[in-house]
């Protein structure tokens, strides 16, 4: 047997994905506006399969988002991608992302930064969130269950901040714990077909500069009951 088709045989035994994944970066993502190769390499090696519910495994690849209970969502891969290029990452970064789901934009942001903190108001998907990123080596991610409109001061301030669910607007908190010369990336609107992504960089002498961006639909951002 030639040795090449052997190890193809042998990578895809290891992970029958494999082809999905690098369809989906192909099609979905490098065939766009996502031109970060750092990005695209990320979205290539995380198994998104792994973070999806078993009986959607098959449609893990697939250019939408998937349900992943509790009401949410884990959103579709051309997204992640484009939030993560959005958020201009690089070595040496700290991330706080708000809408922890299920891990997975966690995990493509922790090949691109050194740090990601996470928060999860869904206390069973923060837990397994948790679980999957450690089962799968993500070290640099640490996962809290919370309330996302608060932040995560303790650990405040932070380079880049992702939400990746849709407040009404920006929380205050969260652009208070924004380093100056950082950059928050965010879908905002009250309803989901008036949401769009809004970036919002902070300047180094503390003035907040907001870019509005494409359409989306994102699950609205929940607090808890007073």
């Amino acid at each position: 047997m030639n040795a090449v088709v052997l190890c193809c045989l042998l990578q895809a035994a290891a992970d029958p994905y494999a082809s999905a994944r690098e369809a989906m970066v192909r099609e979905q993502i490098a065939s766009r506006d996502v031109t970060d190769r750092v990005v695209i390499q990320a979205m290539r090696q995380v198994p998104r399969h792994e973070f999806v519910p078993p009986e959607l495994r098959d449609q893990a690849y697939a250019d939408h988002p998937l349900p992943i209970g509790h009401g949410q969502t884990i959103s579709q891969p051309y997204i992640v991608a484009l939030m993560s290029q959005m958020l201009k990452l690089g070595p040496g970064l700290r991330v706080l992302e708000i809408g922890a789901g299920s891990g997975y934009q966690a995990a493509v942001l922790s090949r691109l930064a050194a740090k990601v903190y996470t928060i999860e108001i869904v206390a069973p998907l923060a837990e397994s969130a948790r679980q999957t990123l450690k089962r799968l080596g993500y070290h640099n991610v640490e996962v809290r269950h919370g309330n996302g409109y608060l932040g995560w001061p303790e650990q405040a301030p932070f380079d880049r901040i992702l939400l990746t669910a849709a407040p009404r607007e920006v929380p205050a908190a969260l652009i208070e714990q924004l380093k100056p010369g950082g950059l928050l990336v965010a879908p905002v609107g009250g309803t989901p077909f008036s949401q769009e992504l809004v970036t919002i960089e902070k300047t180094l002498d503390g003035k907040i500069r907001r870019r509005r961006g494409i359409p989306v639909l994102f699950v609205p951002m929940v607090s808890p009951p007073e």
